[in-house]
């Protein structure tokens, strides 16, 4: 299953809903694509909804860190919702985990931004 990116606004961010599989090659490319589009846009209040990947590889979990560094970079701010179980934990083991707004409901995460 590759991977679908849907865009949608709430409350002034950008939630993109990802679903499917998160791994190196054009998946991690179109991550990467879409959130430089939203920073080039001006748009750098982010939101990525994760609850829809069924597999993230190293390099998906590479992407997930270079976005939040470079929205970070342009003065935005790019927030994780609905992690998947083994996600969290990956990202935990290797703490990477502190290098993100984690949150588990999108109406908390929606608020953070406020």
């Amino acid at each position: 299953m590759n991977l679908t990116i849907a865009s949608r606004e709430a409350q002034g961010v950008t939630i993109l809903d990802l679903s499917g599989r998160l791994v190196m090659g054009q998946e991690c490319n179109s991550l990467r694509e879409q959130v430089t589009q939203l920073l080039g846009a001006k748009k750098s209040a982010i939101l990525l909804n994760l609850g829809g990947l069924t597999y993230v590889d190293s390099s998906g979990i590479g992407i997930l860190v270079e976005s939040v560094i470079n929205t970070a970079k342009e003065g935005g701010r790019l927030k994780l919702v609905n992690l998947p179980r083994l996600l969290h934990n990956t990202l935990m083991v290797h703490r990477l985990l502190a290098a993100f707004e984690v949150f588990d409901q999108e109406e908390e995460a929606l608020a953070s931004f406020a």
